[in-house]
């Protein structure tokens, strides 16, 4: 038995990645800002020891893993690491290691990742021992597994130091702009990421970007609704229980499927899932059997009935998946008001998609903004929510203190939409209003 610490432990991948390493028999410990995070749910119920950043946390006999937001210019822990003559091993490089042992696939894409992973896991689980890491900090492990699941995100090139044997790649968007130059840079990487599964990647081929990739034909694999895809959807109907459609492979009928999903992310989702079992030679009725099993993973799509409203707790943080979102709420919900709370993720992200953002949230009926969110990666920037704001008739900035403001949206479905902190104005006003002081 190993003794880990993490540093920045709750973060999205770090988490699942100590509660897959605790799991696995090890001594798991780490440290990280005292707020509270939703990732950290998972590790308080593994008992796993959460500890402020302090350079005393640091020893010898402990295996380091480095949260890729940490360096030594922004935490004291990175710093005693380097002043004690020890060594910090990234996150991207040990979970590649980790992934080395096991029949690997690893997700990525600029939308999806996450919500990808946890349908794949949970679909090839129930068949084959399987190990999964998950973007919302899920990870579960046990002695046997034979497969390893897991998101790869592109940010700052993360993912280039993982070879897995399988690749996804749900979609290629401009994104994370305060690293990539442009659509070309973003479009680069992606294009090394495929060309390291060692055997093969398996692309939503509706995407224009994707389908640019220079990857070896023999390896890839299309899948999506037109015709140019090796996996292709057909014959799709919507309905507010969710959706239905066939799968061809080569234009030979091999499924047909009916799952309680909505919008048409969530067919795209569902094909790349639905690819690897066929990959696996599993058989179409039971991948139908266990993705519909599927109940959505931590901040997205998250439904809570509260009253006469809906609220729903999501992540989207891009207009492409803001998109995405309000049609499948559409789909879900056809006859309520659909109410956005939308909190903007880091101001580099506002500031080059303003515009996009103003034109996508005021598709909502009634749209509320709450200020920019600013992760570990900058510390402000130069325009404010209120610029947002302007661009959007009838919007309103929210508050912790006018959180009432919601409460006249009777019967509305409520979306609580960000990669920040928002799904925090979600509980507020849910207990607020449990407790009548509005």
């Amino acid at each position: 038995m190993a003794q880990y610490h993490f540093i920045g432990i709750k973060g999205a991948g770090m988490s699942a990645l100590a509660s897959i390493l605790h799991d696995l028999g090890h001594s798991v410990k780490g440290s990280d800002v005292e707020h509270y995070f939703f990732t950290q749910t998972q590790l308080e119920r593994r008992g796993i020891e959460l500890l402020p950043f302090d350079a005393n946390n640091i020893h010898a006999d402990d295996i380091i893993i480095q949260g890729n937001a940490f360096h030594s210019g922004n935490n004291v822990e990175v710093r005693a690491v380097l002043e004690q003559g020890l060594q910090a091993i990234p996150y991207s490089e040990y979970l590649a290691e980790f992934a080395s042992s096991f029949i690997s696939v690893a997700i990525a894409g600029t939308h999806g990742k996450t919500t990808t992973t946890g349908m794949l896991a949970q679909m090839l689980a129930p068949i084959k021992p399987t190990a999964f890491l998950i973007g919302d900090g899920t990870g579960l492990a046990a002695s046997d597994s034979e497969y390893f699941v897991f998101e790869a995100c592109e940010y700052k090139r993360h993912f280039l130091a993982y070879a897995p044997d399988y690749a996804i790649i749900t979609n290629i968007e401009f994104d994370h702009p305060d690293y990539f130059k442009d659509e070309q840079d973003v479009m680069q990487a992606f294009e090394t990421f495929a060309n390291q599964a060692t055997k093969k990647v398996i692309v939503y081929g509706d995407d224009a970007n994707a389908l640019q990739l220079d990857v070896d034909e023999r390896k890839i694999i299309y899948y999506g609704k037109n015709n140019n895809n090796d996996v292709q959807a057909r014959n799709i109907k919507k309905t507010q229980s969710g959706v239905s459609f066939d799968v061809y492979v080569y234009d030979e009928f091999s499924g047909h499927y009916e799952l309680p999903f909505y919008g048409d992310h969530m067919i795209a989702n569902s094909l790349a899932v639905i690819t690897v079992g066929i990959l696996q030679n599993i058989d179409p009725e039971v991948i139908n059997e266990h993705l519909a099993e599927f109940t959505g993973v931590q901040r997205r799509f998250n439904v809570r009935e509260f009253g006469k409203q809906v609220l729903v707790d999501d992540y989207a943080h891009h207009p492409t998946e803001i998109a995405a979102t309000l049609e499948a709420i559409r789909q879900r919900y056809p006859e309520r008001e659909l109410v956005l709370v939308f909190q903007p993720h880091t101001f580099s992200r506002t500031e080059a998609f303003l515009d996009e953002f103003a034109d996508i949230l005021a598709k909502a009926d009634s749209c509320y903004l709450v200020d920019i969110f600013a992760s570990a990666r900058e510390t402000g920037g130069q325009l404010s929510i209120s610029d947002l704001a302007a661009k959007i008739p009838g919007s309103k900035v929210l508050s912790y203190d006018n959180l009432e403001e919601l409460c006249k949206h009777d019967s509305a479905a409520i979306v609580f939409m960000g990669a920040g902190d928002v799904n925090e104005y979600l509980d507020t006003y849910q207990k607020e209003c449990a407790n009548r002081n509005f």
